[in-house]
């Protein structure tokens, strides 16, 4: 039996897996292939635009913190946005399609947030089709379209809107609003979500450099025609925004007024408000790799779409595939704080203080929870919404049993303030971490000899129903605890003994020097890492021998064929914490190598699965890097800088913009 680190290096040496990309640096993906083409969102934090590779159109719009019931089961399921970015482009009355163009390429800025494809049509022109969710104002994106005559042609621009089969009664307009003598055209669809729980509109105009032109509606697309001289090149963008009765009195009033601001702002002040934004998030939180381009590219694309999916102050939370799809439901699981928000911490605080305050709002449904089933204090739900209710579909244990979710919020919380060490905001928040620990000592029994359990739970290796003593629902139960009674502490907060005693007593179960996954463990193989999060992200395990051995054991047993990719972020940490920089780059690569697709390298969630863009791998896979390589380590009293370790191949890891202060740490 060939053993996983072998594999690993074989991997390794393979080299880097390229998908048919040229000239790409690090802050660029570039794509020429459309072979097995999987998208990237455009996102802005409130709306996420996945590319396709068709021309002039977009694959779908996903909106954030939006849910409504599916139509296969009546679960809520976060919701696809109108289209309004769509573009037919005829050139000399043919029609440009996908299956007539030449020299097609995209390229994905990472740097600025922004799409664009080029390609060729007939011999009679070139054209760039950029597409950007405007960082700047959360509500409104852009399509600009660059064309480039090889000969004297007429062009006939229309915008098109497609309206998703769960979106239902429809209906669209076009007029051309006047004040005074500005004239201001504007086309909009509304539509109501499949139950009618909210309504939503998109809006849009055309930005021309120049002289406006005259818009004129055909059916049900709006646009232009044109003559252009060969060789002078020739821009417009379609703009606009989306805007739901969730977050809008008035969608459609709203909606209307942001291609009304576009027509005011032009296409250039657009764009560099949104290129600013993104260059403010990158000055206060990036990773610089010397000496690995792919590690590099993969390290920025994973940090890129974690900013793209969330939004600072808006008390939303990022679900495992962030704004790129529809996956898991949109709903918002541990993925946020186990393994997105620790990276966010780091890098961008406020990030992650949206993530918590997600939480916050909906404490009052999570002590709702724990009074259903009969417990105390507040019980998060697995699979979270809008409503903070349970949202995991009914046929599945984890909605139920997969209770570790609740120490893992409060934990979140308490690394919040490690972080800041804002006393005000523990004092306001602290109701939190009361809940949770009233939670757990309401869920434990007793034991004969004084100890306490946790029975009959999912944890953390989900394989793995219905067991008692789970290793990391009870270790991260008992660091919830201790971190309320020191919580409790600063805050003069009257301490509940049994947090104490439950804190002290919970017991992990141990088999011939090993920590066992759950009581009466022996050897199956399991879904991800379990024990091994005991000693990260978890405090629980400190001895290195113990850790040492834990590592040899469960990384043979972890499922090499449909395991998520967090396990291999999590053991690359842990080796880079015990000094082997060999096994920790190993582990680091396989955290994202075998789950990229292509032509960009998108997270899938498994090696075999193809369901990207998988954030809770990114958040992962960027925990190897700021946790293990670059010896960050959250403690009570903030974050502690060891000296940290370097793979070979790199000449020196530089981490941007770290904690409150914006510390800069470099590694050679």
């Amino acid at each position: 039996m060939i053993s996983n680190f072998k594999v690993l290096l074989m991997l390794l040496l393979a080299g880097p897996i390229v998908f048919g990309q040229a000239k790409s640096d690090e802050w660029h993906l570039v794509a020429n292939s459309r072979e097995n083409y999987f998208g990237v969102a455009m996102a802005n934090g409130q709306i996420g635009i996945v590319t396709d590779d068709t021309p002039l159109k977009t694959k779908e719009i996903i909106l954030n913190g939006v849910y409504d019931g599916s139509p296969e089961n009546g679960i809520s399921r976060i919701v696809r946005g109108i289209e309004f970015l769509n573009l037919h482009l005829s050139i000399n009355g043919q029609e440009i399609k996908s299956d007539n163009i030449t020299n097609w390429s995209q390229v994905i800025s990472m740097k600025e947030g922004m799409s664009t494809t080029s390609f060729s049509f007939n011999k009679s022109a070139s054209i760039n089709y950029t597409i950007l969710a405007n960082r700047a104002v959360p509500y409104s994106a852009m399509a600009i379209v660059e064309i480039t005559p090889l000969a004297d042609i007429e062009i006939v621009a229309n915008n098109y809107m497609i309206v998703p089969s769960e979106l239902k009664e429809a209906k669209s307009q076009f007029r051309v609003l006047k004040d005074n003598q500005y004239m201001m055209p504007v086309f909009g669809t509304t539509a109501k979500t499949l139950t009618g729980k909210y309504t939503i509109s998109a809006s849009t105009t055309f930005l021309f450099d120049g002289q406006n032109e005259a818009l004129k509606q055909t059916g049900s697309e709006v646009g232009f025609t044109k003559k252009l001289m060969k060789g002078q090149k020739y821009r417009f963008a379609i703009a606009g925004g989306i805007c739901t009765s969730k977050d809008i009195t008035d969608p459609l009033n709203e909606s209307e007024r942001q291609p009304i601001y576009a027509l005011q702002q032009g296409i250039d002040n657009l764009v560099n408000r949104h290129k600013q934004a993104w260059a403010e998030l990158w000055n206060t939180g990036d990773i610089q790799i010397e000496g690995d381009l792919d590690a590099q590219q993969r390290v920025r694309f994973a940090l890129y779409n974690l900013y793209s999916y969330i939004r600072p102050e808006t008390r939303q939370s990022i679900a495992p595939m962030g704004l790129s799809s529809q996956g898991y439901n949109g709903h918002i699981f541990w993925d946020s704080e186990l393994w997105m928000v620790p990276t966010l911490l780091v890098l961008q605080p406020d990030m992650a203080k949206s993530c918590l305050d997600y939480r916050s709002d909906r404490l009052n449904k999570a002590k709702q929870k724990a009074t259903i089933y009969g417990y105390k204090g507040a019980m998060f739900p697995w699979e979270s919404d809008d409503t903070g209710e349970e949202a995991t579909p009914t046929w599945a244990l984890t909605g139920i049993f997969e209770q570790h979710i609740t120490a893992d919020v409060s934990i979140a919380f308490w690394n919040y303030y490690a972080l800041t060490q804002d006393k005000a905001w523990l004092k306001s928040e602290y109701k939190v971490l009361k809940e949770t620990a009233d939670f757990w000592v309401s869920r434990v029994v007793k034991n004969d000899d004084e100890s306490f359990s946790i029975l009959n739970v999912v944890g953390a290796d989900e394989y793995a129903q219905h067991v008692d003593d789970n290793a990391f629902t009870n270790a991260s139960a008992k660091e919830a605890l201790k971190n309320t009674i020191k919580a409790a502490t600063i805050l003069n907060e009257p301490i509940d003994p049994k947090w104490i005693a439950v804190s002290e007593k919970l017991v992990i179960h141990t088999k011939n020097g090993i920590t066992q996954n759950y009581k009466g463990y022996d050897g199956q193989t399991i879904k991800q890492a379990d024990v091994n999060l005991l000693a990260y992200p978890l405090h629980i395990i400190t001895d290195k021998a113990q850790i040492e051995k834990d590592l040899d054991y469960y990384t043979e047993k972890i499922d090499k064929k449909d395991g998520p990719a967090m396990a291999s972020g999590v053991l690359s940490v842990l080796y880079a914490r015990m000094g082997n920089s060999d096994k920790a780059y190993a582990y680091f690569v396989k955290s994202y190598l075998p789950n990229s697709r292509p032509p960009f390298g998108v997270f899938s969630e498994s090696a075999n699965s193809n369901n990207p863009y998988f954030a809770t791998g990114a958040g992962a896979m960027l925990q190897a890097v700021i946790y293990g390589f670059g010896g960050v380590e959250q403690t009570d009293f903030g974050l502690k800088y060891n000296k940290g370790i370097l793979p070979k191949k790199w000449k020196s890891l530089k981490i941007i913009g770290i904690g409150i202060d914006n510390k800069t740490i470099t590694i050679e």
